[in-house]
């Protein structure tokens, strides 16, 4: 169904969201935001107001002030167009080994967010959700996957297997990479620096893989782990660290 998408395209001061910032309207319902509040509501009306009367684009410039009734104090200036969806805009490629209780969390939690392009890899498509959001790959090996992402890419490694997280993350360590984070406690990190150094991989580069992932204060819970490497790949491009219980 034919509905108008909204963009936001300049901002000035205090606004609610950025640049490039969408969200679709249609006569009976909404998809994304571009900041809730007052803002949005009158955005909403405009478009609705477009397809009512068969308008296909216009652009506004909004004042976030008294007029809006909002205390941002900046302004925005929105595009206005005739659109079935969203427009999919690319984000940085992220990899995740393992379709285990973390990694849908995991996936759960970091799909909805734009800033990501996902590839779901395991062993076995029934290992998958039905209906994941993301692009999934069934590897039975799946180190050999990790040739074919991007040298952009950055890789969470948490599967059933520690001999399987190890393959991965010699995997990873042969080829370039964005970051790359394993499940797992110190132990198990201590272990695998030495197999590592045995295959060949300087200390210096061993120590690119953050392991554990997370943050230690939020807990071992796999929601908790999952809203941990969120926060730290949001915030410092994937580089926290946490304790599982494996």
């Amino acid at each position: 169904m034919t509905g108008i998408r909204i963009t936001v395209t300049r901002t000035a001061g205090s606004v609610p969201r950025g640049a490039g910032t969408q969200m679709m309207v249609w006569a009976d319902r909404t998809d994304g935001t571009i900041g809730g509040g007052a803002l949005e509501w009158q955005a909403m009306q405009h478009a609705r107001t477009m397809l009512a009367e068969g308008h296909r684009e216009d652009v506004l410039t909004l004042p976030l002030g008294p007029a809006l009734g909002q205390c941002c104090g900046g302004s925005v200036t929105l595009d206005f167009a005739v659109a079935e969806g969203l427009e999919a805009l690319p984000g940085a490629p992220l990899w995740i080994y393992g379709a285990g209780h973390v990694g849908r969390a995991l996936v759960g939690v970091m799909a909805p967010l734009p800033a990501w392009e996902i590839t779901w890899v395991d062993t076995a498509a029934e290992r998958f959700p039905a209906a994941a959001a993301v692009t999934t790959l069934v590897a039975a090996d799946p180190a050999r996957a990790v040739a074919h992402a991007p040298d952009a890419a950055h890789h969470l490694i948490l599967t059933y297997s520690h001999a399987i997280d190890l393959a991965i993350c010699h995997a990873v360590l042969s080829r370039d990479f964005a970051s790359a984070g394993l499940i797992g406690s110190a132990t198990k990190w201590a272990r695998f620096r030495g197999r590592l150094a045995a295959l060949g991989h300087a200390p210096t580069h061993i120590a690119r893989i953050a392991c554990p992932i997370g943050d230690p204060a939020l807990g071992k819970h796999p929601q908790a782990i999952a809203i941990g490497v969120a926060m730290a790949m949001l915030g410092r491009g994937a580089s926290c660290a946490v304790e599982d219980a494996g």
